[in-house]
């Protein structure tokens, strides 16, 4: 009876449309030649019985998977071809005649970005503006987000997946009404990556013109949800009006605003950061009125300042004499005189608001450029040494002991093993450095006094290439 099941998934999946393929995780991919299985060891005991049905095997015990029991699986003729720690893949040849069998379907899109996320789950972007021929995705007024599948009434069951659900087969179902397909859900601003499932086959919205390569010769429909507005008030009499900064490279042509009222506006996503922005009028570069922050460049144009994400207190104490005192570094291009800080008793203060991620910094005094003399964590770049802070740091690296030590660094596939470019901080009994990594795993070592070392207060290491040892660490998110 198991064969017979197994011979009846295969003609129901080479028999459809378009063939079922993984959104990376539990998934069983319909290849010419063969059967490929994937199972993510952190997913539930639900999930897991559901794609161990889907592969014919419904009798499985998926608590034993979940602890690394593969027995049963190899006894079904399947083959393991990788196991990262979290994601196992497996294969098994299909025996039956398929030599009519369709070739995985590639869809040609208007617009096919790339991030720096894995397939299935987008990386983070500094913007993003939507692009449909037809709104299959709308906001309501109550915060949610309806998901709009027109036609498709003759269905059976359709399903909604994507990145905010993990791409599961059995949370979202979409709900029919005289025109197609919908469902409401509740997401936070950023970008999503997400199918329809109609009758068990996964299509793409054909409305959406922006598409993300999935890894398996397919593409996913990208959204963006908007967290923030342009809006300009007047100008009742221009023909069109648009925004620019260095979200977008000053494109004035990507992002027009839209009349309404006596005001113009456009909707965007903008991920957190500090920006710059101006207002095209017919023609004519503004800023923006309404936005009393401003800042001027090196040819003493002034931009209008948008700040998002956390706010960073850059001080420097003592510096009395000074006349100005500014902050720069890698996040906002090394400008000098952008960040002016204020005298408030006896040190320079400013807040910056700031987007997660690593940065080198320093203070200029009248011209004079120096590290942040509160700050002992540092980072090299092109041979000058900057002070180093890390917002939104998801990991940090400490190392007890080592007293006596006159530096230690720490050196990784994060930055190709550089073992110059950051050095740790001492705090208390410890050296220390917080640091804000991609998901995934990392490889790293210290470096004392130009010995390198595994971190001994971390079991998880690895063999390397040159016969010693690599520490390693998951960040999930």
């Amino acid at each position: 009876m198991r064969v017979w099941r197994l011979i009846l998934l295969v003609f129901a999946l080479l028999l459809s449309d378009v063939i079922a393929y993984a959104q990376n995780r539990n998934n069983l991919i319909a290849a010419k030649d063969e059967f490929i299985l994937l199972i993510d060891l952190r997913s539930s005991k639900a999930e897991m019985d559901t794609i161990l049905k889907r592969a014919g095997m419904p009798g499985l015990s998926a608590s034993k998977i979940q602890k690394g029991d593969f027995y049963h699986i190899y006894k079904e003729g399947w083959k393991m071809i990788q196991n990262n720690g979290k994601v196992v893949q497996f294969k098994k040849p299909i025996t039956i005649n398929h030599d009519n069998a369709p070739s995985k379907p590639f869809l040609i899109t208007t617009d096919l970005i790339k991030t720096e996320g894995i397939p299935g789950y987008p990386g983070e972007v500094s913007y993003g503006v939507n692009k449909f021929s037809r709104v299959t995705v709308d906001e309501l007024p109550s915060g949610i987000t309806r998901f709009f599948l027109p036609g498709n009434t003759d269905a059976r069951k359709v399903m909604l997946s994507g990145s905010f659900n993990t791409w599961s087969l059995t949370k979202t179902s979409m709900l029919k009404t005289d025109s197609g397909w919908i469902s409401d859900v509740k997401l936070q601003p950023g970008i999503y990556a997400y199918k329809f499932i109609v009758n068990g086959r996964w299509m793409s919205d054909k409305y959406n013109l922006l598409h993300e390569e999935d890894g398996y010769n397919g593409t996913n429909s990208i959204y963006y949800r908007y967290n923030y507005t342009f809006q300009l008030a007047g100008y009742n009499n221009a023909k069109k009006v648009s925004v620019a900064g260095s979200f977008n490279k000053w494109n004035a042509n990507e992002i027009p605003l839209v009349k309404n009222g006596k005001s113009w506006r456009a909707e965007i996503y903008l991920n957190d950061g500090m920006f710059t922005y101006r207002f095209m009028v017919d023609g004519n570069w503004i800023t923006d009125p309404a936005n009393t922050k401003k800042v001027t460049d090196e040819k003493g144009v002034a931009t209008s300042v948008i700040n998002l994400g956390e706010t960073i207190n850059f001080s420097l104490k003592g510096y009395a004499d000074a006349k100005k005192v500014c902050v720069a570094g890698s996040f906002n291009g090394w400008k000098p005189n952008q960040l002016f800080l204020k005298r408030v008793n006896n040190e320079w203060v400013l807040p910056v608001t700031m987007a997660a991620g690593n940065y080198q910094y320093k203070f200029i005094a009248d011209n004079k450029w120096i590290t942040d003399p509160s700050n002992n964590c540092y980072a090299v770049s092109d041979g000058i040494t900057n002070s180093f802070i890390s917002v939104g740091a998801n990991h940090t690296f400490r190392l007890k002991g080592y007293n006596n030590a006159q530096t230690v660094r720490i050196a990784g596939d994060f930055n190709n093993w550089d073992p110059e470019q950051y050095t740790m901080g001492r705090k208390g009994d410890e050296w220390v450095i917080s640091m804000r990594f991609k998901p995934g795993k990392h490889h790293y070592k210290y470096i004392v006094d130009g010995n390198w070392i595994i971190d001994p207060g971390n079991k998880l290491w690895e063999p390397n290439q040159q016969g010693t040892n690599n520490s390693i660490i998951w960040v999930d998110k």
